[in-house]
């Protein structure tokens, strides 16, 4: 008996599938699942894999994982990877950032969206975001990652006709640390079309783009 109930259907009810998030999951537990997504051919996310976990799997699963250190994040593939799909990209303050980035943009893959990163490219030299946003500008989704006082969202949202999904980010220190002045500048932001997610929410801030994409790609359909 398994210890976990796996929603097999919530891709087809939601639009993404059921991903494994491996805080806290003891070895066996992590392992079982593996197995299980093994055993039933299925691909599957894992998030939050710590180094440190991805080092005990057995090689017998770990050999069918993907794994990338920068976002403790883990891919099981099956079969031929699709062609992949554009009008997501995902712009960073600061390369300390870059972990949250790249859970966001992993996440995308996995869910078959081809998604650039335009790092270190936030507000306290202006003229690196300013470079580059012609280049944003061509995307249908921004995901904008900044921690510090998140002056990122403001400013970019100012600048691009798309919807940006805001994601406040741990990084900073005194006041800043732990996210929170990200987060409530975001949610504060006197720039409309900001979509805030959690601090440090990757993974959550990709799926909302993925859902968008979808009903960009129903509206292509009926139109």
């Amino acid at each position: 008996m398994h210890s976990f109930v796996w929603d097999k259907d919530r891709k087809s009810r939601t639009g993404v599938a059921e991903a494994i998030f491996c805080v806290n999951k003891n070895l066996h537990d992590l392992c079982d699942i593996i197995q299980f997504n093994l055993d039933n051919k299925t691909a599957v996310l894992l998030t939050r894999l710590e180094p440190a976990q991805w080092l005990a799997i057995p090689k017998a699963l770990s050999q069918h994982l993907d794994y990338d250190e920068c976002s403790h994040t883990a891919i099981l593939h099956f079969g031929d990877n699709p062609a992949k799909h554009s009008g997501v990209c995902i712009v960073t303050a600061g390369t300390a950032d870059l972990s949250i980035a790249k859970e966001a943009q992993r996440t995308l893959h996995f869910n078959g969206f081809d998604a650039p990163i335009y790092a270190d490219i936030g507000v306290a030299g202006l003229w690196r975001l300013l470079d580059k946003i012609d280049d944003i500008r061509q995307h249908k989704i921004i995901i904008a990652i900044a921690g510090m006082e998140g002056a990122l969202f403001s400013v970019l949202s100012g600048l691009v006709s798309a919807p940006v999904i805001a994601v406040p980010t741990s990084v900073g220190y005194g006041v800043s640390a732990g996210g929170k002045v990200a987060l409530g500048s975001a949610l504060a932001s006197c720039s409309p079309g900001i979509l805030t997610v959690n601090i440090d929410n990757g993974f959550g801030a990709a799926n909302a783009a993925v859902k968008i994409m979808q009903q960009f790609a129903v509206v292509d359909v009926r139109s």
